[in-house]
């Protein structure tokens, strides 16, 4: 999966189609992610310790991955992903780099 923890990315399939957001978690398993303020629903929760009240709470539940795409840094724009082997110059070693298809530009 191409999807990073952390990684900014565009909705581009589904009713949240268009916004953005930040990648919370990653379930490479299953091919899913939470994105920050997106796929909100709500749920109905009975009262326990740490929520002594209960009540009806809003969660962001997981999204599939085919249905988001990277932003690009220069474009803000949703872009394909591609690697590079770019040689480390402190170590000497071979590191594969994430680069965005549109601009070249290193994510």
């Amino acid at each position: 999966m191409k999807i990073k923890k952390n990684d900014n990315v565009v909705v581009i399939a589904g009713n949240d189609k268009g916004k953005t957001g930040k990648v919370l978690k990653v379930f490479p398993a299953i091919s899913k992610v939470i994105i920050e303020g997106i796929n909100i629903r709500k749920r109905h929760t009975k009262p326990t310790q740490k929520n002594p009240k209960g009540g009806i709470i809003e969660k962001e539940l997981p999204i599939h991955v085919s249905n988001v795409m990277l932003l690009d840094p220069k474009t803000n724009e949703g872009t394909r992903l591609g690697a590079q082997i770019i040689l480390d110059d402190k170590t000497g070693k071979k590191k594969r780099a994430r680069i965005s298809r549109k601009t070249g530009e290193m994510v």
